[in-house]
């Protein structure tokens, strides 16, 4: 399997909603209802968010045969060198194949000046959980977030660089 990571572009677009929704909807399954998963997934990746995020963001796409299979989103390096990870998502199918691993690999090699990665994950989402567990990320907080009228107990971590 040859995996490559590069800078997500526009025509990346319809093949990253995707995988956000495939993702969502199988890591969040019996955790978020349908209703709100759905209510997230077309505020945050429709087509003009997509396009908010690609001009004051930076993300990658992981491709495994040409074919985009995953995503990472982060900001912009702040001051202190402080980086947000907004998401690592990939297809359940390539997931515990190094991908995601690779997408953060590329955060931080090219994001010059990081000192600092942070996260928030649903404390119920045990793939996401274990993933960061495992990348060193540590646990700052825990607290209660509000999605939609529902809410999930949020796990926010720090990985240092």
């Amino acid at each position: 399997m040859s995996i490559t990571i590069c800078k997500m572009q526009y025509a990346d677009t319809k093949q990253v909603q995707n995988i956000a929704k495939t993702t969502w909807n199988a890591t969040y399954e019996g955790i978020i209802p349908l209703e709100v998963q759905n209510n997230f997934l077309n505020s945050a990746y429709n087509d003009e968010g997509m396009k908010q995020r690609l001009e004051r963001s930076i993300l990658y796409v992981a491709e495994v045969n040409g074919k985009v299979v995953g995503f990472a989103n982060y900001s912009q390096v702040r001051d202190g060198g402080i980086v947000e990870l907004a998401a690592i998502y990939l297809n359940p199918e390539f997931q515990g194949k190094g991908i995601g691993t690779a997408l953060l690999q590329q955060a931080i090699n090219e994001l010059e000046g990081t000192k600092e990665i942070y996260i928030n994950v649903a404390k119920e989402n045990k793939i996401g959980m274990t993933f960061y567990e495992e990348k060193r990320f540590e646990i700052v907080k825990e607290f209660d977030d509000e999605l939609d009228g529902h809410i999930l107990r949020t796990v926010r971590m720090v990985k240092k660089i």
